[in-house]
């Protein structure tokens, strides 16, 4: 490479001579110069590599190399230790005024700004300015300026002297970079005339071979614009058309052919052959116009033929329970099922406008407002229903209802709409509810049609011509709703279009995602949506017949707890059958109805136990404790209810024939609807059973208990069969007039414990309570005496007392299989509990008998105290010899037929094994009383002797004539202590 000129233009020689000298001391080394330790000063300049080499001899060793340590070279070291030195100091010195030169670069300005002020190199520096020259010539006299040009002098000397230093500094730098621009510019021209030569080679290359390919290439690519432009010519004629014959179909409701054509120009725009077309820009605005009047066209048609084409089913059955109502006649009921024609033509009218809602992913909307019109037009029939009928039902006359008010004229005009449902007789109000029922259940049974059409559609369509349209309806749909939930999910509702061009992305690229939105997913949870809100209609349709039904209970919730028995059992049972019908239809248990005619039930099993508890307190606070005969009524509910083979042997559908008997047509609805079996008066049916076994029961118990308030010969006069006893398990009672009406009442505690099932906790629960307060307030009134205050009594006999213990016996008796038929409806884990509460009644119940036995022994021992304490009186007249009366004491005579009266009254009324138990207390007592007695009287003279043996035999007759069971191992009857003394006193053979 050529020198570069110098600033004088001359060349450089400093690379020269560099590279020079370095060639030429090459041989000469730093240990050569430094090895001779007798050379003298050398020259402090640059060229003291141009001295020749000293001449030394080589050191010898006088030493083996491994004996060499650092004190052997010591003296050398010493020797040559200030050249060294010395050459140190000039490398050093050297190298630092190198690096001074290129890191002072910039360092000569900042030198400047020290020694010259800041105010001569600010950018506004002006002398013409007065301010500025005030600052830089603030002197006056001549000397003093004099001195400031020098001042000034000096400093343009300084700014001088240290710009030359930075030349001087930039200076190879400065003219290394002109060399390499000169070079930069030579090869610029080179290029230049390097492409001038390609252009001209370029230029020959296209006339002579490219000119004629070019032409050839242009007129292919004319034509290819021309095929395009006819084909969008004929694409925008298609469009049209299309366009056309959509207006057409849509205006004549051809849903399935509209939405032909709008899957065609949905695939357009979803591609890119329109695009660019000013023509069409509102295409889409017409395909999702055109969507939405098909959606409207699809929506009308499936209410139409879903809820509004049922006909006029209604307004008959209106007619027939108005006719019902006015005339009493017993008509056919009108046929709300649909035979397998009329059901085959209404799926086949459903199919193609359910295949179109599924095609535009509206099916599940339109089910949630056909859901919500159903639930409205099923709470309108109830309403008209209502306001129909209440003007023929509040006109009839009134029944005999327990607790209903009529307080209404016959027109029924002046009251509210609750009132008038108020003033209606129970029997008015059931064939309310059962016209209610029919029209509830012509709604449910069209209903429940829809509902399996739309099953049949989306399940059950194998083999058939359609299952291939439903089954792309069904993906095509569930793509469309897949897409439409995810636009709402991130902010905004995409048009439908938009909607189907993911679909068809989703669609043209199956393999791609992720398992949970594959095509085969999506139609599964599509087609669940579809299935739950078909389900949910039909069950917003029960629950709102449901909610109706409630209200017009719950309206009458203060009068039902005051009905009869068959009246509220119609209501209930009606009900009931209402509810298991629905449910059955609804798919699902309706908790709000349930729990309505739970709680009017359990009021009605509450006001009847505070009545039937206020009747048994009237009854026993006004019982004289007489015995009643028992008409032949009573023995048959015993009979009945307690039919001990029957409970032993089998089974509680025997216990349950009653209530099978009243209900026995209960669910028949619910197979009606649910297998399209021709529907009869099934309701109406299951309501007179109800009522006609009811009333049966309640004409028999009201006969029964007239005939026991009235005496034997009134009974006959009317020709009703009496008995003295009431006969259970093979032994005879007798009974008292509190007793049969505590048997009535339990009997209809039966009653109602087979007939509401689901309230036998809370009939157990009555019965144990009735049970209780009968036991403590007979306890009260007899033993405790309370019969003398309440009833008028005089006193409590003996009579009284066993008529007690007879009453108190039979429910003791009774208990078992009373508990035995109640438990059958009680679930098994409040069993347990009651099983406990009705042992401690039977126990309580046994301990009242056994007081009363008790009572009945301590009567006569009260009774022989009193002529014991009368006995030395008797004694001393013995002993007057003007006394032969061959007779007993008055004190034998009297206490013997005191216990002859007892016995003859207990044996006529009580148990024989219950009068051998207080019996043989009372010959116990006997003995040792008058024993005591008799062994304290001093008796002295034969004639007194006579007489007390004539009062000790005459009292063993009658004790041995007791019939008290031999406890001991004599066989003298009822030997005892007072055998034992006669033997004593008058020897054995006097005994």
């Amino acid at each position: 490479m050529d020198l570069q000129p110098s600033p004088s233009g001359r060349s450089s020689t400093v690379g020269r001579i560099s590279s020079f000298s370095v060639a030429d001391s090459g041989g000469q080394t730093l240990s050569s110069v430094l090895n001779n330790p007798h050379a003298g000063k050398l020259e402090a300049s640059w060229g003291w590599w141009s001295v020749a080499p000293p001449e030394f001899a080589p050191l010898t060793s006088t030493k083996a190399a491994c004996d060499l340590t650092r004190s052997d070279f010591q003296s050398y070291v010493s020797s040559i230790s200030d050249s060294y030195y010395r050459f140190e100091d000039i490398r050093n010195h050297t190298t630092k005024e190198q690096t001074l030169d290129v890191d002072n670069i910039g360092e000569a300005l900042v030198a400047c700004l020290r020694e010259v002020p800041a105010l001569y190199f600010k950018e506004d520096f002006a002398l013409e300015d007065r301010g500025t020259f005030r600052a830089a010539c603030p002197f006056t006299d001549v000397s003093e300026n004099i001195m400031l040009q020098e001042k000034l002098s000096h400093y343009l000397d300084v700014v001088e002297l240290h710009l030359v230093k930075e030349i001087s500094l930039r200076s190879n730098s400065f003219f290394e970079a002109q060399g390499q621009l000169q070079d930069l510019n030579v090869k610029i021209v080179e290029g230049c005339n390097r492409i001038r030569d390609l252009k001209e080679t370029i230029q020959l290359v296209d006339t002579d071979l490219v000119d004629s390919a070019r032409q050839i290439q242009e007129l292919n690519a004319t034509r290819t614009n021309l095929l395009a432009l006819q084909h969008k010519l004929k694409l925008i004629l298609s469009v049209n058309q299309a366009l056309s014959a959509l207006k057409l179909l849509v205006a004549s409701s051809e849903c399935a052919g509209a939405l032909d054509i709008i899957d065609d120009l949905q695939h357009l725009l979803d591609g890119d052959e329109l695009s660019g077309l000013h023509c069409f820009r509102h295409l889409r605005d017409h395909v999702v116009t055109s969507i939405d009047s098909i959606n409207s066209i699809l929506s009308a048609e499936f209410m139409r033929a879903s809820i509004h084409d049922k006909g006029d089913k209604d307004s008959v059955i209106l007619l027939k329970a108005k006719a019902r109502a006015s005339i009493s006649l017993n008509g056919e009921d009108v046929g709300v099922n649909l035979d397998e024609e009329e059901t085959t033509n209404f799926r086949d009218r459903l199919l193609p406008l359910i295949i179109g809602l599924l095609r535009t992913a509206k099916l599940p909307f339109v089910l949630r407002t056909y859901r919500d019109t159903l639930t409205a037009d099923m709470k309108t029939a109830i309403k008209t229903a209502v306001a129909e009928l209440l003007p023929v039902l509040v006109g009839q006359p009134p029944e005999s209802d327990m607790g209903a008010e009529h307080t209404v004229d016959a027109d029924g005009g002046g009251l509210s709409l609750a009132s008038k449902l108020r003033s209606l007789s129970s029997g008015s109000f059931v064939q309310l509810l059962a016209t209610i029922f029919k029209i509830v259940q012509a709604h449910l049974v069209r209903a429940a049609e829809v509902k399996r059409a739309i099953e049949w559609v989306m399940c059950n369509l194998d083999g058939h011509y359609a299952a291939d349209s439903v089954a792309a309806a069904i993906a095509l749909g569930a793509m469309v709703a897949e897409s439409s939930q995810e636009s709402n999910g991130q902010g905004g509702a995409l048009p439908l279009s938009a909607s189907l061009r993911s679909t068809s992305k989703v669609l043209s690229s199956p393999g791609k995602g992720s398992d949970a939105i594959s095509p085969s997913n999506l139609s599964k949870n599509f087609r669940a949506d579809v299935l739950r809100e078909n389900a949910e209609a039909v069950f917003a349709a029960c629950d709102a017949a449901h909610g109706r039904w409630a209200k017009l209970l719950g309206v009458r919730a203060l009068l039902h707890p005051k009905l009869r028995l068959q009246d509220f059992l119609s209501i209930y049972n009606i009900t009931q059958e209402f509810i298991t019908s629905t449910e059955k239809v609804g798919g699902r248990l309706g908790y709000s109805i349930r729990g309505t005619l739970q709680s009017q039930a359990k009021s009605f099993v509450d006001f009847q136990h505070e009545s039937r508890m206020t009747k048994i307190r009237a009854v026993l606070d006004q019982e004289t404790w007489v015995e009643v005969d028992v008409p032949d009524e009573f023995q048959a509910i015993v009979s009945s209810l307690f039919d001990s083979e029957a409970i032993v042997s089998g089974s509680k559908d025997n216990a349950e024939s009653n209530m099978t008997e009243s209900y026995s047509n209960e669910g028949s609805q619910v197979g009606s609807v649910a297998q399209n079996e021709p529907t009869d008066s099934s309701s109406t049916t299951a309501v007179n059973a109800a009522q006609g076994k009811a009333e049966v029961i309640e004409r028999k118990k009201s006969d029964a208990v007239t005939s026991s308030q009235s005496n034997n010969s009134n009974t006959k006069e009317r020709g009703k069969n009496a008995t003295q006893t009431l006969e259970y398990g093979g032994v005879s009672y007798h009974m008292v007039n509190c007793g049969l009406i505590l048997l009535k009442m339990l009997s209809e505690y039966i009653d109602m414990n087979h007939l509401l099932p689901a309230l036998s906790l809370e009939v157990v629960h009555r019965v144990v309570e009735i049970l209780k307060f009968f036991n403590t307030r007979t306890c009260q009134l007899v033993l405790g005496a309370g019969a003398m205050q309440v009833s008028g009594l005089k006193s409590i006999t003996s009579k009284h007392l066993a008529l007690a213990s007879q009453v108190i016996s039979f429910i003791y008796a009774i208990i078992p299989e009373l508990r035995q038929i109640l438990f059958l409806k009680v679930p098994e884990p409040r069993k347990s509990l009651l099983l406990s509460e009705f042992d401690r009644v039977a126990q309580d119940y046994k301990v009242h008998r056994d007081e009363i036995h008790t009572k009945l022994v301590q009567i006569m021992r009260e009774r022989l105290l009193v002529h014991l304490r009368g006995l030395p009186q008797i004694v001393e007249s013995w002993n007057r010899p003007e006394d032969a009366d061959p007779q007993p004491s008055q004190f034998a005579r009297s206490l013997t037929k005191e216990v002859g009266f007892l016995q003859r009254v207990l044996s006529r009324t009580l148990h024989e094994v219950d009068v051998q138990a207080i019996f043989r207390q009372v010959v116990v007592i006997f003995h040792s009383q008058i024993s005591d007695a008799f062994s304290r009287l001093e008796i002295g003279t034969p004639q007194a002797k006579d007489r007390l043996h004539r009062d000790i035999t005459h009292i063993l007759g009658c004790i041995r004539s007791l019939p008290s069971d031999n406890s001991n191992n004599s066989a003298t009857p009822n030997w005892g202590q007072l055998d034992e003394f006669l033997a004593q006193r008058f020897g054995a053979e006097a005994s």
